[in-house]
């Protein structure tokens, strides 16, 4: 972790309201990562509230679907009509889920420091910091990985500086088996298949996080 990094930890840890979650700034087990993904009640990240939320573990080269973390939340708003056709959750399908002040919680503790997997990553955490931010006075200090981002730094060429980073055209190139789409456990499962695939094609990889 460079210097700029362990400042901005060092200022967020300051900020912390709640010192009931100082564990997020612990040391993180070696070789243990957390893939997420969520579904959300539209593609706005200042506006979305989350629907559904996938936290799978990954730990050396095995992802353990088994003790993957899933959690149904119920929006205070409406969901937007065009999201449906998307995560196929309606209104009547979250209608039972847990409020965000029951679903951080969980999911914070289920995280703890490890560092986070995903696919497009940066629109999940814009999502889940407007929630926490207010919440505990910061965004996530977790480490964050995104799988486009390495499979783009891994094909990039001067001769061949177009990347597709479709997740479709990515899983087909690594000759990845493809999961059914937005159900946020599969869509966290396949974030951490990249991932995994990547750190064997360059073994010294996993040293960098």
């Amino acid at each position: 972790m460079n210097l700029l990094n362990r400042l901005s930890r060092w200022r967020a840890r300051r900020a912390l309201r709640d010192p009931a979650y100082a564990f997020l700034f612990a040391r993180p087990p070696a070789n243990e990562w957390i893939s997420i993904d969520c579904e959300t009640s539209s593609l706005d990240p200042q506006q979305a509230e989350i629907l559904s939320i996938a936290a799978v573990p990954v730990r050396a080269n095995r992802i353990y679907r088994s003790e993957a973390l899933r959690l149904m939340l119920k929006p205070e708003g409406s969901i937007a009509p065009g999201s449906i056709p998307i995560h196929q959750l309606r209104a009547q399908d979250v209608a039972n889920g847990l409020s965000v002040d029951q679903a951080l919680p969980l999911l914070l503790d289920f995280i703890g420091a490890r560092p986070l997997l995903g696919y497009y990553l940066e629109f999940d955490l814009a999502v889940l910091n407007r929630q926490i931010q207010p919440r505990l006075g910061i965004h996530l200090p977790n480490p964050a990985i995104e799988v486009s981002g390495l499979y783009y730094d891994r094909k990039v060429t001067a001769y061949r500086p177009e990347v597709d980073l479709r997740l479709s055209s990515i899983l087909q190139d690594l000759d990845l088996p493809d999961l059914p789409r937005h159900d946020p456990l599969n869509d966290a499962v396949l974030a951490a298949m990249i991932f995994l695939k990547l750190s064997r094609m360059n073994p010294d990889q996993d040293s960098e996080f």
